[in-house]
């Protein structure tokens, strides 16, 4: 039984809190914020919902959208670089510390972030016309921005089987209170309550990680009535003042106490997910980190195609099956710790993006680590740039250091990204990819793993439904950096 119909509970199979508490972390990625901030936004937002007296099953609705608040935000990454001209994650840090809302008052500190993000490189003049036109273009650029990320994390929501309720309080968490925000302009007791908890919380861990707990108060207050719900921000200043808000969510708490803390919340929920759920979950995530780059549409789920169909081949079980499809799909789950402008970059790498680039193997599996039941998995996506012969990434492993699934990987992660569009080049004939990959074969490139991709590629009813038409742009291989081809 594949583990796409696999509908047992698996042994040691996770919760769905267990799961998602760990990807969290990815989703801190994306947005530049300090590891953890999905968590704490989590736990602040739960203690608020129970000092106004929300409901359990509010709680319990509240406690996945605080975790999931930011599952859309890996959608507007390309377009927010588009419009900065710089580092979409920098950006979208800063952002959560300014008062966007007065395009035309900026503050110091929002001043000197621009500078640094908009146009690095650029002339003095060039960079100051950008800096004045997002000023004049901004509220535009905000409905885009958080219309793609809201509209996007309600729907990833709803596809994870989770309460309206939940899906709601993701989409409209960008909301104001007097009716400035978005993606609606809805106003007061207009915006679900859910969405209100979670705004204030975001709030409150973005300034406090950043200028102390005393200055998220501050801000706090400063803005109630305008962008926050004042029953709420009165909640957390008494809250606060009992010493009660920040538990576990302070500068100085380790990271794994809060994720103790927060596991700890829902301990409730010991429900253990079915072998389709998870399969459900780590599709779902696939999808978030492809979109961050329109380059990469769908490489997540073609490479878990390209995998599965040489781990047929090669007559791999049932169960190592399962483990290779869950790790083709969140392999490069570290990319989304790393910009736009590296991985929307039409020109070569510098060897410091390069740099950058190959942290991303190492950062998903500290992620997946977090998920007792995806310890295999972790390994793989960790392994998936390694070379037979030490020069792959991040470790320099050798051939004698990697499983057969791990030199699979490797395989068919090559094989999509040489299928697949890339901002240097238009994606490549089976025949052009034979002639780049057999290079390394044996060297740097498992054999059999190889030869099972030629058999998978041969296969006239496997490339009509599954693989790249050819592209109609002639490539030559003179012109190719064949280390950006494995990117």
């Amino acid at each position: 039984m594949t583990s796409a119909t696999y509908r047992e509970v698996e042994t040691n199979a996770p919760t769905l809190r267990e799961i998602l508490v760990a990807l969290s972390f990815a989703l801190d990625l994306t947005e530049g914020a300090v590891p953890g901030h999905a968590i704490r936004s989590c736990l602040l937002a739960v203690r608020l919902a129970r000092a106004v007296g929300l409901e359990q099953r509010q709680i319990s609705d509240l406690y996945y959208a605080s975790l999931l608040k930011d599952v859309g935000c890996s959608s507007n990454s390309a377009r927010m670089c588009q419009i900065v001209g710089g580092d979409d994650r920098a950006v979208k840090a800063g952002a959560k510390l300014a008062d966007w809302t007065r395009p035309f008052r900026p503050q110091p500190s929002t001043m000197k972030m621009l500078w640094r993000q908009v146009l690095p490189g650029a002339s003095a003049l060039s960079r100051g016309l950008r800096i004045v036109k997002l000023a004049a273009t901004q509220h535009e650029n905000n409905r885009q921005l958080i219309e793609l990320r809201c509209d996007r994390g309600a729907m990833i929501v709803y596809k994870l089987g989770l309460a309206h309720e939940t899906a709601l309080g993701v989409r409209h968490l960008d909301e104001h209170w007097d009716g400035g925000g978005y993606p609606k302009g809805l106003k007061g007791q207009e915006i679900p309550v859910l969405s209100r908890l979670i705004s204030v919380a975001q709030h409150l861990d973005a300034f406090c990680m950043e200028m102390g707990p005393q200055a998220a108060i501050d801000t706090l207050v400063e803005r109630s009535g305008r962008w926050f719900d004042p029953e709420l921000a009165r909640a957390a200043c008494g809250l606060d003042q009992s010493r009660r808000l920040f538990e576990h969510c302070l500068p100085s708490d380790p990271v794994e106490e809060t994720r103790a803390a927060i596991l700890r919340l829902n301990a409730e929920d010991q429900t253990r997910l079915s072998g389709v759920d998870i399969d459900s979950i780590c599709e779902t995530f696939a999808d978030v980190v492809d979109t961050k780059s329109p380059f990469t549409y769908r490489h997540s789920l073609g490479v878990m195609d390209a995998a599965v169909a040489i781990g047929s081949v090669l007559g791999l079980a049932p169960d190592r099956m399962r483990v290779l499809r869950r790790a083709a799909l969140l392999h490069d789950i570290g990319k989304l710790a790393i910009s736009n402008t590296i991985l929307d970059k039409p020109t070569r790498l510098t060897d410091a993006e390069m740099d950058v680039v190959k942290t991303h193997p190492g950062i998903g599996a500290q992620i997946l680590g977090h998920v007792d039941a995806f310890g295999e998995v972790a390994v793989l996506a960790g392994e998936h740039h390694e070379k037979l012969d030490g020069t792959g990434y991040p470790n320099g492993l050798h051939g004698r250091d990697l499983s057969l699934e791990s030199r699979l990987l490797a395989v068919a992660d090559i094989y999509g990204a040489l299928s697949e569009e890339r901002p240097y080049r238009a994606g490549l004939e089976p025949a052009q990819i034979a002639a780049i990959m057999e290079r390394d074969v044996p060297a740097k490139l498992d054999g059999e793993c190889y030869e099972a991709l030629r058999t998978v590629m041969n296969d006239a009813k496997w490339s009509s439904a599954g693989a790249r038409q050819p592209s109609a742009d002639r490539w030559s291989l003179r012109d190719f950096d064949m280390v950006e081809a494995y990117i």
